[in-house]
C-alpha cells in the first residue's frame, strides 16, 4: 500500500482506509464482504480514472514519489545476484551512483544506476540521487571493465540532475558527463537504459546512452527539471506545473518524439503500488532486449547506437523527426 501523500489520491486513499477498516472486523458477515468487494471495485475504477489521465505534473509528483521502487529495490527483486563495486580511483565513492556486477536470468551483466535512499540519512548520503564527478567517473569505470569481459550493461535512471554544488564543478562537473556520453557512444557491448523515476537534465544523459532508451509508463525525461525551468523562464518555481506541460517530457510524449524507444507499462496506480509486480516487468523487458541485442555483431550494435542518436530532433522548423 503506497498511502496518502500526493494530493490527487486522497479520494483513492480514503477507500483503501475504509477497505482496511472492515478487513480488520473480526466478526464479517455477507453484508460486510459485499461492502469490502463493493469498495473494491470502486478503488480499481478510481485508480483507472486517476491514473489514464495524468497530466505532467502529476507525473512527476508519481515519479518522485516516496515509495516508489529504486535501484536497489530492482537489484532486490529482479536480479538473482548482485556485487557491488565501490570507488572511482581518484577521489572517493559516490553514493548516489550504484554499479556492481549481476546476474540476470541467464546473463551476467554490468549494472549502473542512480540511488536516492529512503530514510532522510541515506537520502543524504546519496545526495538525493544527484551524483557527483567522481560518480561518473566510477560509472565510466564499469563501463569499461563490462567491455573488457563482454557484459551488457544496464542502466538505471532515475535522479532531478547532477550535484550542483561548487566542489562538484571545481571537480569537473560538466567535463566526466560528456565524457561519459562520449564512451558510452563507442562502447563495445551491449547497453539497455531505463528511466525508471526522475530523468533530469545532464545527470541523466551522463548514464543514458544505450542501444535501448526505455522509459517507464509514470516517469519523465527531460532537459531540465520542471522547477528549474520555471526558474529561468519565470523567475519563480510556483510556475513549476506549467514548465511541465511546455516540457512534453512524459512517455507519451517521448515515445512519440523519438526520444525512447519502448515505454513500460506500470502496475495499476502506478510502481510504487507494486513493487513485484514492477520488477516482475522490468526483469521480462530487460531479458527479451538482451537476448535480442547478444545476437547482433558488435560492430554492427556499436554503429546503430550511433546512427540512432544522430536520427532524435528536427533540425529544420517544420520539419518531421527523422
Amino acid at each position: 500500500m503506497a498511502g496518502p501523500g500526493l494530493e490527487f489520491e486522497y479520494e483513492i486513499a480514503d477507500l483503501e482506509d475504509k477497505i482496511a477498516s472492515l478487513e480488520r472486523t473480526t466478526d464479517r458477515n455477507g453484508e460486510i464482504e459485499s461492502a469490502i468487494r463493493s469498495l473494491r471495485l470502486a478503488r480499481v475504477t478510481k485508480l483507472k480514472e486517476t491514473y489514464g489521465s495524468l497530466d505532467s505534473w502529476q507525473t512527476v509528483q508519481v515519479a518522485r514519489h516516496k515509495n516508489r521502487p529504486y535501484t536497489r529495490d530492482y537489484l532486490n527483486l529482479a536480479f538473482d545476484e548482485f556485487v557491488e563495486l565501490h570507488g572511482d580511483r581518484t577521489y572517493g565513492d559516490d553514493r548516489a551512483m550504484l554499479s556492481g556486477f549481476a546476474k540476470l536470468d541467464r546473463f551476467k551483466v554490468m549494472v549502473i544506476g542512480h540511488q536516492k535512499g529512503r530514510t532522510y540519512k541515506e537520502r543524504a548520503a546519496c545526495h538525493f540521487g544527484c551524483a557527483h564527478p567522481e560518480g561518473y567517473r566510477k560509472a565510466m569505470l564499469r563501463m569499461k571493465l563490462a567491455e573488457k569481459y563482454k557484459l551488457p550493461v544496464i542502466c538505471f535512471i532515475d535522479t532531478p540532475g547532477a550535484y550542483p554544488g561548487i566542489g562538484a564543478e571545481e571537480r569537473g562537473q560538466a567535463q566526466v558527463i560528456a565524457e561519459s556520453m562520449f564512451l558510452m557512444s563507442r562502447l563495445k557491448t551491449p547497453i539497455i537504459c531505463v528511466v525508471i523515476g526522475e530523468g533530469g537534465s545532464g545527470g541523466a544523459l551522463g548514464i543514458g546512452v544505450g542501444d535501448r532508451v526505455a522509459v517507464m509508463q509514470h516517469a519523465y525525461y527531460s532537459v531540465i527539471s520542471p522547477e528549474g525551468c520555471a526558474g529561468i523562464l519565470w523567475k519563480s518555481h510556483e510556475h513549476a506545473p506549467k514548465a511541465a506541460a511546455a516540457l512534453r517530457f512524459t512517455s507519451d510524449h517521448l515515445k512519440r518524439l523519438g526520444i525512447v524507444d519502448d515505454v513500460l507499462e506500470e502496475p495499476l496506480g502506478g510502481a510504487h503500488r507494486d513493487h513485484h509486480q514492477m520488477a516482475t516487468r522490468m526483469k521480462t523487458y530487460l531479458s527479451n532486449q538482451l537476448a535480442e541485442l547478444d545476437a547482433q555483431p558488435i560492430d554492427e550494435l556499436v554503429e546503430a547506437r550511433y546512427e540512432k542518436f544522430r536520427r532524435i530532433g528536427v533540425f529544420l522548423e517544420g520539419g518531421e523527426p527523422q
